[in-house]
């Protein structure tokens, strides 16, 4: 008897909870995008204690892809996200951008491999002004040593205001960014991690506390900068509508296993993600029905 198949458009995962991306990586393709992935995420595992908060996960995302990372709370989703950030070190499997080893470097090594990153809580100085922000993100990108009283005002300046410009702030360069709305800040934000030409931006629940107006406009600029910029992005986030209306590919983690990947349409019909996130969340141990072909 031939085993329950996943709806159309999600990809295969293993009874283990293990996707193959890996797989494919080894024969030197992504079946998924065209052409060779810039982020591979394979067996990657991490324990707290006794816990196995992630547990042999495989993943991958190509240059000019928006991938949504999302499962309940619990999931692993934070404990992933901070691996690939390098703030956690994995205990097991490998994550490699552009074909080089990121597995065990620190975050900053990791920020100049061309990572780029956003936070939940937007991360600004806000007694320096808007432009000053990201002047201080360029000194730190063109490793120049300042000292901590002497103010970047006049270095690269007119490389700030462009990526002001870019995220729609250009207008408000010279605003103390303590006054600033919320969703300006997120703006500026994103400008600061696009100061050292990130290949991977990294988007820790990018909408978080934005009013659906402001979350529709942010999630839409990161869309044309992923799309002209050929940017990879990985982001985690709660809010469903933001997830289903940009991104292009989503994954699913529940209880730290890798449950469904696929396009939204296929993902929003999945029977264990409904499970997961309506059920009651015990979607894993299925011997009468895996998932995936057997």
């Amino acid at each position: 008897m031939s085993a329950a198949r996943p709806p159309e458009g999600v990809r295969p995962v293993r009874q283990d909870g293990r996707g193959d991306a890996a797989s494919a990586a080894g024969r030197g393709e992504d079946a998924r995008p065209a052409g060779t992935p810039l982020l591979e995420v394979s067996g990657l595992s991490k324990s707290f204690g006794g816990v196995k908060a992630v547990d042999g996960i495989d993943f991958t995302l190509a240059a000019g892809e928006l991938l949504a990372l999302i499962g309940p709370n619990g999931a692993g989703k934070s404990t992933t996200f901070n691996m690939v950030n390098g703030q956690l070190v994995a205990d097991t499997g490998s994550i490699r951008l552009g074909g080089e080893e990121m597995t065990g470097r620190k975050p900053r090594e990791i920020w100049r491999m061309g990572v780029g990153r956003t936070f939940q809580i937007a991360a600004t100085f806000s007694s320096l002004t808007v432009v000053e922000n990201v002047q201080m993100a360029l000194v730190s990108a063109d490793d120049r040593l300042y000292s901590m009283w002497r103010r970047a005002a006049d270095y690269r300046r007119s490389d700030a205001l462009d990526l002001l410009d870019l995220v729609g702030m250009a207008g408000q360069a010279d605003r103390p960014c303590s006054v600033l709305a919320y969703g300006d800040v997120k703006r500026v934000e994103l400008a600061i991690a696009m100061a050292n030409r990130p290949k991977l931006l990294l988007m820790d629940e990018p909408t978080a506390g934005m009013a659906p107006r402001e979350r529709n406009e942010l999630m839409a600029l990161t869309k044309s900068l992923v799309v002209e910029r050929g940017i990879a992005v990985l982001f985690t986030e709660h809010s469903m509508d933001v997830v289903f209306a940009y991104a292009d590919r989503i994954i699913v983690l529940a209880r730290g296993r890798l449950i469904a990947e696929g396009d939204p349409a296929s993902i929003r019909d999945h029977p264990d993600v409904q499970q997961v996130y309506f059920g009651s969340g015990k979607t894993f141990e299925k011997p009468t029905a895996p998932m995936g072909p057997a």
